[in-house]
């Protein structure tokens, strides 16, 4: 199921079950899971992509050995909020990965996620092979704990 709102999503989230974040990228998906308590996003795993059918097959794998309840796919916006080219790609992936599982799925701006994941590596003094390496699932982080914050600010909203 695929939600647009992010408290629509929230609220068919399972307790104590780790959510996933998604970089989509042409020749990469990025891949990172919370924590339990969803306060700390991991950079996990980059599925290298071959095709939907093999790649979607490589992450729900993954998303099952990690127990995950929802998945969160980072939207490529431009810097001025409007739709980025690879958006409507993004949503098209989205809603054929629906049609393989029951988890909930939403959409977080990605915008920055892969200029600070570079950034990061860089000051981690990473060499430029294996920033490449990671780039990906760095982003993927960086999208996940955007939203993990949101989430939590939510509940401390609510509570």
């Amino acid at each position: 199921m695929i939600l647009t709102d992010v408290a629509e999503f929230a609220a068919l989230l399972k307790p104590n079950r780790a959510i996933c974040g998604l970089d989509l990228g042409d020749k990469t998906i990025g891949i990172a899971v919370s924590d339990l308590r969803r306060s700390v996003a991991t950079a996990i795993h980059t599925v290298r992509r071959v095709k939907f059918t093999q790649d979607a097959a490589e992450l729900l794998a993954v998303l099952s050995e990690r127990n995950v309840c929802g998945i969160i796919l980072g939207l490529p916006l431009n810097m001025d909020g409007s739709p980025g080219p690879r958006v409507q790609s993004t949503q098209a992936f989205a809603r054929n990965l629906e049609k393989l599982t029951p988890l909930p799925i939403t959409f977080w701006d990605e915008r920055l996620s892969t200029v600070a994941a570079e950034r990061a590596l860089i000051e981690a003094d990473m060499s430029r092979m294996r920033r490449r390496e990671v780039i990906d699932q760095v982003a993927a982080g960086y999208i996940l704990q955007g939203a993990l914050d949101r989430l939590s600010y939510m509940d401390k909203a609510d509570g």
